[in-house]
C-alpha cells in the first residue's frame, strides 16, 4: 500500500479499540518471568537441532586493554587447558570476517585495535564461571599507540560531515551584529551511556550451514543483513529472533560483538553458545551518545522577535563514524530570517558514538533551550511568552513547506496553566522552602516524525482468531499491544481474539523499534495487511464492494446484509500480507512532534544538592494509539532526562582512552527515590499526513528538552547558570546565594 495522499476517514477512526488505554497484553508474561529474553532460550526447544538447546555452552568476551595500537602477542594456551573450556576464538582462528555497514569498528579486533574493550577473544566453556575464569588466563601484549580522547583538544580539527553541510539563510553575521539584544554562549554535553537493564546478549545455534540467533536487537532486518555480511554468508541462511528486549534506547539498533561471537563460538564447538556482554563492555564495547561542544548565538529585536540565530556543534568519533546532529532542531523550532547551523566532526579514539534516544535533538535542546531562557532574561520577557512569540508555521529554510501539524503554542499554554507557571517568581534565588531554594523551569520539546516502510502478515484462522506476524520488536514500550489494537479495530474483533507474533526474521520486514517511528509505522503496516485481508473476507462472503463493508462485533456488514466473520473461514483460513510505503508526503510537509516540559526543583542552600520535585510534559504527537503505554513511554523519557541533567556522564581516562565509570555503580542513573510526581498531557490531534493511523512517535519526544527545563529551574532557584552538563553540586557551590 502506497501512502502518498493524506489519509481520509478510515476504520481506525472509530476508536473503539485504537486510542484506548488498554493494559499491555504482554504484561503478565513479563511480570511472571514467562517472556523469554535472548539469554533464556534453552528449555523445551528442539526446532530442527539434533540435541535441542538443552546443553548450551557459555561464552565470555575478552576486551582489549588499550584504545589504539596492535596486539604484539596473544597466548591462550593456559585458557584452552582450563577446566570446562571448549574453545577460544580470536582473530587468529575465526577465519575471514567482513564488517557490516552499520558498524564503525570491527566487532572482533586483532591484531589492529581500534578502541578500548574492542572484543579480541571469546572463551567458550561448559559454564559461564569456567569461561570467565579461563579468560583471565589469556596473556596479551600490546604495542600501544598514542590516541586522541579529549574533544576540547581536537575541536579545531573537526570537519563538516559529507552528509551534513552547513545550512545558511540570509546574512547571519550582519543581522546578529545589528540585533538589539544578543546572546553568545558555549554549552557542553558529556558522553552518555544507554545503560539499559538487559545487557547485550545472544544465543546462537547452527544446523548445517544455517544459523539461528536469539538476540537483543531493535532492528531485525538490519541485524540479519549486517550479521550475514560479517560472517560471509547469505541473509537467507540466518534466522534472527528477538521477541522481547529489556531496553535498548538505540544501543541495540545494530549487531554488536555478542551476536557475532556467539555465532563463531557455536560454529566452532557444534553446540549452542550463549554470550552476554559484561556491564563494562556495554559501556566501552557497544555504542554511546557522543559528547558535544555547542555554541549558540541569538540576536533579537527589543520586543523579543528572533532576528538571527546560529547553532554550531562539535563532536568526535572513530574514523568513519557519524556526527551527533545536535543542530537539527534549531533549523525548525523557532522563526528567524537570518540563520546558520553547522556541525563539525573530529576524530577521537574512544569507543564508537552512535544513536541514543532522540539522537541530535536530545543534546541539541539541552543547549538551545537554556539559550532561549538566557535570551528571555536579557529581554525581560517571560520564557514561555518568548517561545510563543517566535513560533513559525513553516520550515524557515523552505517557507513553502508547512508543518503538517504544529501545536507548540498550545503545548506551552496548556502546560503553563496546569503547572501554575503564573505563580513563578522570575527573580532567581528568592523562593525558599526551609533550607531548599525553589525554582521553576520550562523548555520546548521537538522531535522530527520519521517514517519507514513496514510490513506485516495477518491470518484469519478457522477458529476466527486473528494472528499478526511482523519482525517488529518490542523494547518494553507496548508494540504487542498497539499492533493487537490495530488488528482488532480493523477486523472488528475483541482484543482477546488477536495473537501477535514479533521479532522473527521469517516474518515480513517492519520499520523496527527506533527513531520514534516504530509504533506509527508498524501499526500502519498492520493496517495495510488488514485492508488486504478485509478485501479477501468480503469477497469470500459475497460482498461486491469491499470498500463499503463494515467490520464490527465479529460481523461483516454492508447494504443491510450481515454475515458472521467466522463464515469467511469455514472453507479454510485466509492470509494477507502487505507493507505501508511512504511516498513523498514527508517531503511535501514538514512532519514533527512538539511538546513542553515544566519542572520544579529544590536546591539545598548549603550543599547545592538538587532534587526534582515535580514534572509536567505536554505532548502533541498526532493520534495517541494507547494513552496508557504512551504515558509510560513519556515518563520513562522524562526520567532519563533527569539523569542527563543531574548525574549522567561517562568520564574518560585520558591515559587509557576508556570510560572509567563503566558500570551502574559509577554511572549514576536515576532511581525511584529521585523521581517525584510526573504528569503527562497528550493534546488531541490526529495527523492525516503522517500515516493511515494518523499517529506520530512520542517515545523520544518525552526526553527532548527535559534536561534544559531542569537547568533553567536550577537557575531560577539559585541564580547560578550552568552550561556544562550534568549540573552536579560542585558546579553550584561557591556561587550560591548568601544564606538569609
Amino acid at each position: 500500500m502506497k501512502f502518498d495522499t493524506p489519509s481520509a476517514e478510515n476504520p481506525t477512526d472509530r476508536l473503539r479499540v485504537v486510542g484506548q488505554p488498554v493494559d499491555r497484553i504482554d504484561g503478565p508474561l513479563k511480570t511472571t518471568g514467562r517472556a523469554p529474553y535472548a539469554y533464556e532460550h534453552h528449555d523445551g526447544f528442539t526446532g530442527g537441532f539434533a540435541d535441542g538447546l538443552a546443553r548450551p555452552a557459555y561464552g565470555h568476551v575478552l576486551g582489549a586493554g588499550i584504545a589504539r595500537g596492535r596486539i604484539r602477542s596473544f597466548d591462550a594456551e593456559a585458557a584452552r587447558r582450563a577446566p570446562g573450556v571448549l574453545a577460544v576464538i580470536s582473530a587468529d582462528n575465526a577465519g575471514p570476517l567482513g564488517q557490516g555497514p552499520r558498524n564503525t569498528a570491527k566487532l572482533l579486533g586483532g591484531p589492529r585495535i581500534e578502541h578500548y574493550h574492542q572484543a579480541i577473544a571469546l572463551v567458550v566453556a561448559e559454564s559461564f564461571e569456567q569461561a570467565r575464569a579461563a579468560a583471565r588466563l589469556i596473556r596479551v601484549e600490546y604495542a600501544r599507540e598514542a590516541g586522541e580522547f579529549d574533544l576540547a583538544k581536537v575541536r579545531d580539527s573537526g570537519r563538516a560531515p559529507q552528509d551534513e553541510p552547513d545550512r545558511r539563510l540570509g546574512d547571519f553575521a550582519a543581522a546578529f551584529a545589528a540585533s538589539a539584544v544578543r546572546i553568545d554562549a558555549v554549552y557542553r554535553t558529556p558522553d552518555q551511556s544507554h545503560a539499559m537493564m538487559e545487557p547485550h546478549a545472544s544465543m546462537a545455534a547452527w544446523d548445517g550451514d544455517r544459523l539461528t540467533l536469539w538476540t537483543s536487537n531493535q532492528m531485525i532486518a538490519w541485524g540479519r543483513a549486517d550479521l550475514a555480511k560479517t560472517l560471509g554468508i547469505r541473509p537467507e541462511q540466518i534466522r534472527l529472533l528477538s521477541p522481547y528486549i529489556g531496553g535498548g534506547f538505540g544501543g541495540k539498533l545494530f549487531v554488536r560483538a555478542d551476536a557475532v561471537l556467539a555465532a563463531l563460538g557455536a560454529r566452532a564447538i557444534g553446540r549452542p553458545v550463549k554470550v552476554m556482554l559484561a556491564r563494562p563492555l556495554v559501556f566501552n564495547n557497544t555504542t554511546h551518545r557522543p559528547a558535544t561542544i555547542q555554541r549558540i548565538r541569538i540576536g533579537a529585536t527589543a520586543d523579543g522577535h528572533i532576528h538571527a540565530i546560529a547553532h554550531e556543534s562539535w563532536c568526535g568519533n572513530l574514523p568513519g563514524g557519524s556526527a551527533e546532529t545536535a543542530t537539527q532542531q534549531t533549523q525548525l523550532l523557532y522563526a528567524g530570517a537570518h540563520r546558520l547551523s553547522a556541525l563539525r566532526l573530529a576524530t577521537l579514539d574512544l569507543p564508537e558514538g552512535n544513536a541514543m534516544r532522540a539522537p541530535g535533538e536530545a543534546p541539541g535542546l539541552m543547549a538551545l533551550e537554556i539559550a532561549i531562557d538566557e535570551l528571555a532574561e536579557k529581554l525581560g520577557l517571560d520564557p514561555v511568552e518568548l517561545r510563543i512569540r517566535n513560533d513559525t508555521p513553516v520550515d524557515p529554510h523552505e517557507p513553502q513547506r508547512r508543518f503538517s501539524q504544529r501545536q507548540l503554542v498550545e503545548c506551552l499554554r496548556t502546560g503553563a496553566a496546569r503547572f501554575g507557571w503564573a505563580q513563578r517568581n522570575p527573580v532567581p534565588g528568592r523562593t525558599r522552602d526551609g533550607r531548599w531554594l525553589l525554582g521553576h523551569g520550562v523548555a520546548a520539546a521537538f522531535r522530527n516524525n520519521l517514517v519507514m516502510k513496514s510490513g506485516a502478515r495477518v491470518r484469519l484462522g478457522r477458529d476466527a482468531r486473528v494472528t499478526v506476524e511482523t519482525d517488529m520488536t518490542d523494547i518494553g514500550t507496548g508494540s504487542y499491544t498497539v499492533i493487537a489494537q490495530t488488528a482488532a479495530e480493523m477486523l472488528g474483533v475483541p482484543l482477546a481474539q488477536v495473537d501477535v507474533r514479533l521479532g522473527d526474521s521469517d516474518f515480513p520486514v517492519s520499520a523496527g523499534s527506533g527513531g520514534q517511528w516504530g509504533g506509527n509505522c508498524s501499526t500502519a503496516g498492520v493496517y495495510a495487511a488488514c485492508m488486504r485481508l478485509r478485501e479477501q473476507i468480503a469477497q469470500r462472503l459475497g460482498f461486491r464492494d469491499a470498500a463499503a463493508v463494515r467490520f464490527a462485533d465479529g460481523e461483516v456488514q454492508a447494504g443491510g446484509r450481515v454475515a458472521p466473520l467466522a463464515d469467511a473461514v469455514r472453507d479454510g483460513e485466509l492470509l494477507a500480507e502487505d507493507s505501508i510505503e511512504f511516498a513523498g508526503l514527508d517531503r511535501k510537509y514538514q512532519q514533527s512532534t512538539f511538546g513542553a516540559h515544566f519542572v520544579e526543583v529544590g536546591v539545598d542552600a548549603a550543599t547545592g544538592e538538587t532534587r526534582v520535585r515535580r514534572m509536567l510534559a505536554v505532548c502533541a504527537a498526532g493520534r495517541i494509539l494507547n494513552p496508557k503505554t504512551a504515558r509510560s513511554q513519556v515518563i520513562g523519557a522524562m526520567t532519563m532526562g533527569v539523569g542527563a541533567a543531574l548525574s549522567e556522564a561517562l568520564h574518560v581516562d585520558p591515559r587509557l582512552g576508556c570510560f572509567v565509570n563503566h558500570d551502574l555503580a559509577g554511572y549514576e542513573v536515576p532511581v525511584h527515590a529521585d523521581i517525584p510526581h510526573q504528569e503527562v498531557i497528550f493534546l488531541d490531534g490526529a495527523d492525516p499526513v503522517s500515516s493511515p493511523m494518523k499517529a506520530k512517535g512520542v517515545g523520544e519526544l518525552g526526553l527532548c528538552g527535559v534536561a534544559a527545563a531542569i537547568a533553567n529551574a536550577v537557575y531560577n532557584a539559585t541564580g547560578v547558570r550552568v552550561r556544562d552538563y550534568p549540573l552536579t553540586l560542585d558546579k553550584l557551590l561557591g556561587q550560591m546565594p548568601a544564606p538569609g
